[in-house]
């Protein structure tokens, strides 16, 4: 795999194609990269104490290392 971490990149294919943004970890087993700001999706957080409220956050998921074209 040609890309690393902190290497900029464009989305080419998917939900956010044309956009650019940096590399933030790879995942050379799984030939996936995760992408700053990109492919975000919705985790349900479960309250860990009583009385505490349960939470939704923005996490960033992983996307095949063939749908990132690294720019320059």
């Amino acid at each position: 795999m040609k890309l690393k971490k902190g290497d900029n990149v464009i989305v080419i294919t998917g939900k956010d194609k044309g956009k650019k943004s940096k590399i933030v970890h790879v995942l050379v087993k799984e030939n996936k990269v995760i992408v700053e700001g990109l492919n975000m999706m919705k985790k349900h957080q479960r309250p860990r104490k009583s009385g505490e409220k349960g939470s939704m956050k923005n996490i960033e998921m992983p996307i095949h290392a063939s749908n990132v074209k690294k720019i320059d």
